[in-house]
């Protein structure tokens, strides 16, 4: 993968990038909403954002990200860890890791997304401040607000830019559904957040033990 610093994008800087200016679509608790005018943002765009302001760009249109709630960032933690353990335990060549990360997934200046948790198995320069091209792996953990986002338009995203596997955790039905869109159209399969989930991408050698999550949220659906 290539990594390049944004200040080398072909683009420039569009002026209505500023904070007051730039049409952002904010999460709301419906879903999702395309934005009505035609102006299309570019990853210039994004980097002239303020830092303290998180988006993704999707399509050439910014998506408004807000702080996530408790126990998202209690699943995201332990399945991060659960994922390096069964990568390290299998001695896969892969390297897992968690948002915020930046992946300019379609390799073009329309579209930059920070997935919840991310798996590479290839060769990547650690000094990037991007990725460049699809993951083998994402997760997203669903919130009211990225319902919408996460199972409709990241689902086709991902799935046609390349991602060979894509997790669903959903909290509030306590499920993950795993899409695997290696050798042709995918078949979800859903789980429980008692079961061992199968990683498909190391052909069923790792697997994540969702108990021990469930073991350490548990408490807090009672």
């Amino acid at each position: 993968m290539n990594y390049n610093d944004p200040k080398n994008n072909s683009s420039t800087p569009n002026q209505s990038a500023s904070p007051e200016n730039t049409d952002i679509i904010r999460e709301s608790a419906g879903s999702y909403n395309a934005l009505s005018k035609e102006h299309l943002y570019t990853i210039a765009d994004y980097y002239a954002l303020p830092e303290d302001q998180r988006v993704e760009l999707i399509d050439g249109r910014f998506y408004d990200m807000g702080a996530p709630a408790v126990i998202h960032q209690l699943i995201l933690g332990n399945l991060y860890t659960l994922f390096s353990e069964c990568i390290k335990k299998h001695n896969m060549p892969c390297t897992v890791l968690m948002a915020p990360c930046d992946v300019r997934l379609d390799r073009d200046n329309y579209t930059m997304v920070q997935p919840d948790l991310l798996v590479l198995c290839h060769d990547f320069d650690i000094h990037a401040i991007r990725f460049e091209g699809a993951p083998d792996l994402v997760a997203e953990i669903l919130s009211v607000s990225s319902r919408a986002m996460d199972t409709i338009l990241k689902l086709h995203k991902y799935q046609r830019a390349g991602v060979r596997e894509y997790w669903i955790v959903d909290p509030k039905t306590r499920s993950v559904t795993v899409h695997f869109f290696e050798g042709g159209e995918s078949i979800p399969q859903t789980y429980d957040f008692t079961d061992s989930i199968p990683v498909r991408i190391s052909s069923g050698s790792c697997e994540v033990d969702f108990s021990e999550i469930m073991n350490v949220i548990g408490r807090y659906y009672a």
